[in-house]
């Protein structure tokens, strides 16, 4: 090896030991300095306690002036030294050591310990050079630039108290892809809460614009929260646009990472008016209407976002529409539940009776338009006998057992409070909420639970349009930008048969198969939804059922099924057997094969 060989080597040693010494400096200085940041409040509250027990104890009789002493000593050695301070001490030390110990170590070890300084005196001037360097990738803006000098501690601490923020003290703040992370110590008079409701203050603190999203929320242990300002979304620069392969529900603003939702979920879709919630459904709806084993079902009494999708989904846009894909929705769940085999939790899709996604959209016109809708039906008499119904228990039936019938519904509002936007029975069967922008804190909650607020999902806080939460059970309260599918992506799309109910085909082994026509009993069968639902519970049975195993089925409360089947077998509909089971007439109108 050549002297220029051997010259080359060392360089690349010395480079890459001054680079590893010049990173460890950095990481421990910046784990000191957070450290201090931490902990020096703590002396400052020990030096109180100290002047109060001497207040107490001028004489130093009791144990409350010694346990003082002793809590500031401790909280003191809790505060490591800066970095260069720890460093002069040790040079310091050593220098001492090497003072006294020194003129008697032998030529080689001084040979070495000038080697090991030239080495520390290296790393030091490359950690000099380098300290200001952004190890992250991450350059700060102007406006964030100016958040993080006015996130300092010594600048928060002088500005606190004027603003009301008295009790506070920021740590070391953080520029991260998802904007300014900053710890903020709370004393024994202010929560997490009460700092969420002082967010006016802190904007005028640090001088934020009004426009800047703001989240306040617990930190990792008691006396701290965690101040994050979104000055920057990890979507940034990312293309929304909706494709073929990028299907995703969006991409999360904190992570970076595709959102999706898979089917088979109940879906609660809220958002208020503008927000952006027929765009953010609309690669929902694509997945739930592609595939041989998947059907979609929109029931849009508004005729704008159903009309989109008439040419892939079974569209309902009149109440009376409404009714009738509801009743078909209903009676092929009770069908699928009664041949489902036994010891099998959840239907299996097929093409012929494939998983069905009903998508209600706007709940709110639903609840109001749907319900007690004129029906006129003829009597056996020939009169014409006028009696309302309504989609909602329908609904509702379909929201608390659809699931293991694989028919699943989504129930999408601008009005998200229950019993104005969201029917009571429907509202606690959703499995995930995806919710845009709210007007109030309190519909926040009632989509995205109780506790929404105090867990940091504020929705009345998004921006609008195209920014949703997603809650699941398993992510985190980030914002999501969602994709944008374009209407004319939406008509473009490939024609597909919409779903609708035909003669049923039962698979289970061994069974008959059942045709159901038109019923002509001696009089008229009650016309009301609960008595119309027994009758298909036991016009679609394989055999004659048990009257309690038609509330299970159902979902009907024991008193109405009782009322029900009372009607029903007065009105010569439904005979009962010597052993108690019901079972329909048959006519001759009436073929069972």
């Amino acid at each position: 090896m050549s002297h220029g060989q051997v010259w080359r080597t060392h360089r690349q040693y010395a480079a890459t030991a001054a680079r590893w010494t010049a990173d460890h400096w950095r990481k421990e200085a910046e784990r000191r300095r957070a450290l201090r940041a931490e902990r020096k409040p703590l002396v400052r509250d020990a030096r109180r306690a100290l002047a109060t027990a001497r207040a107490i104890d001028p004489e130093g009789v009791t144990p409350i002036r010694h346990r003082a002493e002793r809590e500031l000593r401790k909280a003191k050695r809790r505060v490591p030294d800066p970095m260069w301070l720890f460093a002069t001490k040790t040079a310091i030390a050593l220098g001492v050591a090497g003072y006294v110990w020194l003129p008697q170590v032998s030529t080689r070890a001084w040979i070495w310990s000038a080697v090991a300084v030239v080495a520390a005196v290296t790393a030091l001037s490359v950690w000099i050079a380098v300290r200001e360097r952004d190890t992250t990738g991450l350059k700060p803006t102007a406006e964030e630039s100016a958040l993080l000098k006015r996130l300092q501690p010594q600048h928060w601490k002088e500005h606190a108290e004027q603003r009301g923020l008295a009790g506070t003290l920021t740590g070391r703040p953080k520029l991260t892809e998802a904007g300014i992370v900053c710890a903020v110590r709370l004393d024994g008079t202010w929560t997490a809460t009460k700092l969420r409701s002082a967010e006016d203050h802190i904007r005028a603190l640090l001088g934020a614009r009004t426009s800047l999203r703001m989240q306040i929320k617990a930190g990792k242990q008691g006396g701290w929260a965690e101040l994050t300002l979104r000055t920057r979304s990890a979507a940034d620069g990312d293309d929304l646009t909706w494709t073929p392969e990028r299907h995703s529900l969006g991409i999360d603003t904190v992570t970076g990472e595709s959102v999706t939702v898979p089917l088979g979920e109940r879906l609660l879709i809220a958002g208020r008016s503008g927000a952006g919630k027929s765009v953010a459904s609309r690669p929902l709806l694509f997945d739930a209407s592609e595939g041989e084993t998947n059907a979609l079902v929109i029931i849009d009494l508004k005729r704008v976002e159903g009309r989109l999708w008439d040419h892939r989904a079974r569209v309902a846009s009149t109440p009376h529409e409404v009714i009738d894909v509801v009743d078909e929705l209903e009676t092929e769940m009770l069908e699928r539940l009664s041949i489902l085999p036994k010891g099998q939790d959840t239907w299996t899709p097929t093409p012929d009776r494939p998983r069905i996604t009903v998508v209600v959209d706007e709940g709110a016109e639903v609840m109001t338009a749907a319900d007690k809708v004129p029906y006129e039906t003829e009597t056996s008499d020939g009169k014409t006998r006028t009696a309302n119904r309504s989609a909602l228990p329908g609904l509702e039936s379909l929201a608390r057992m659809g699931r293991a019938a694989c028919i699943d519904l989504w129930w999408m509002t601008q009005k998200p409070t229950i019993g104005d936007g969201i029917p009571k029975q429907i509202a606690p069967q959703i499995g995930v909420s995806i919710c845009l922008a709210v007007r109030t804190p309190a519909e926040a909650r009632v989509v995205l639970g109780e506790d929404a607020q105090a867990k940091g999902w504020n929705a009345d806080e998004l921006p609008v349009p195209g920014v949703a939460l997603v809650r699941d059970g398993k992510r985190k309260p980030d914002p999501v930008k969602v994709r944008y599918m374009d209407k004319a992506v939406v008509i473009a799309l490939p024609d597909r048969e919409p779903w609708s109910r035909t003669a049923p085909t039962v698979e289970a082994a061994g069974a008959p198969t059942l045709t159901l026509v038109k019923n002509t009993a001696p009089e008229e069968p009650a016309t009301d939804n609960a008595t119309a639902r027994v009758l298909k519970a036991i016009e679609t049975a394989d055999e004659p059922v048990r009257q309690k195993d038609l509330a299970t089925v159902t979902g009907l409360s024991k008193g109405a099924v009782s009322k029900a089947v009372k009607t029903l077998t007065t009105g010569g509909t439904v005979v009962r057997s010597q052993d108690g089971r019901l079972t329909t007439t048959r006519g001759d109108d009436t073929a069972a094969a």
